[in-house]
């Protein structure tokens, strides 16, 4: 079966939080075919491991890295790449998705409020312009 998994369905997966929910998530992605997850999936995702579940970046990094090198998981990789960079970089991973998808449909700099997001995608060599 190819599956569309939702959050709620790797968050149990990883989390281990609810027993009967994480067996039948596991069952299911350990027999799915393949496993597609979107980049607003993986931002949740994100979010509720570090907020939620209060993981380290590291432990967060970690298990975003496992669900790239699963075999039968498909993902926009490069994005998902430059949100795991700004991620370990101290900054936020959903910041870093965008950054990256703006640049893919033809932004040129990345514009914010937020002067952390700015000053960590600078600093990985990202155009941007802080907004004051």
């Amino acid at each position: 079966m190819k599956i569309t998994a939702d959050t709620n369905v790797l968050a149990r997966a990883i989390l281990q939080d609810d027993a009967v929910q994480c067996r039948k998530a596991r069952d299911l992605l350990k027999e799915a075919t393949l496993i597609a997850v979107s980049l607003p999936s993986l931002c949740e995702l994100v979010w509720i491991l570090r907020q939620g579940a209060k993981l380290a970046k590291e432990d967060v990094s970690i298990a975003i890295r496992a669900l790239l090198d699963a075999g039968n998981v498909v993902m926009n990789r490069p994005a998902v790449e430059a949100g795991l960079a700004l991620l370990e970089a101290g900054g936020d991973f959903a910041d870093g998705i965008m950054a990256y998808e703006g640049k893919w449909l033809g932004g040129e700099t990345f514009v914010s409020f937020d002067k952390k997001a700015v000053s960590q995608l600078s600093k990985l060599g990202e155009a941007t312009r802080l907004l004051t």
